[in-house]
């Protein structure tokens, strides 16, 4: 068996793990946005776009994080980063290094591999399909 199909075998595991990190940086965002915690202010509720932004932050960071709803909220994620990237960070220069807009390019790229190739493993709507665990006695 060689490296790549060992390395194929473990696609879901790996793609579940990089899910629940995405969904997990991307929730923290949202609570610091909101909560002001993590070293940052909380931002005024209702401030156009960052309390708007720090909502679906939240929201759609914990469904990505428990694997639930993954391709509907990696889809307004990746569309919520794109939207940040182009209105707050692009005009400040072309690319991400020049115009501090990383952060937002990494995650929307991220997102946008989720909706494509789904949750991976470990997901609670994997879970929730499978049903209770068998006792292994039939």
């Amino acid at each position: 068996m060689g490296i790549t199909d060992r390395l194929d075998r473990h696609q879901p595991l790996v793609l579940g793990l990089f899910r629940i990190v995405i969904g997990l940086l991307f929730t923290s965002e949202g609570a610091a946005t909101l909560f002001g915690v993590l070293d940052r202010k909380a931002t005024p509720a209702g401030d156009w776009p960052f309390w708007y932004a720090g909502v679906i932050e939240l929201v759609c960071g914990v469904l990505v994080l428990l694997g639930v709803l993954t391709r509907g909220a990696a889809f307004l994620s990746s569309g919520a980063m794109a939207f940040a990237y182009f209105t707050e960070h692009q005009p400040d220069g072309l690319f991400p290094l020049q115009n501090g807009g990383l952060s937002p390019a990494l995650f929307c790229w991220g997102f946008l591999l989720l909706v494509f190739f789904g949750p991976g493993a470990l997901s609670l709507s994997a879970l929730v399909r499978r049903g209770p665990a068998s006792s292994g006695r039939e």
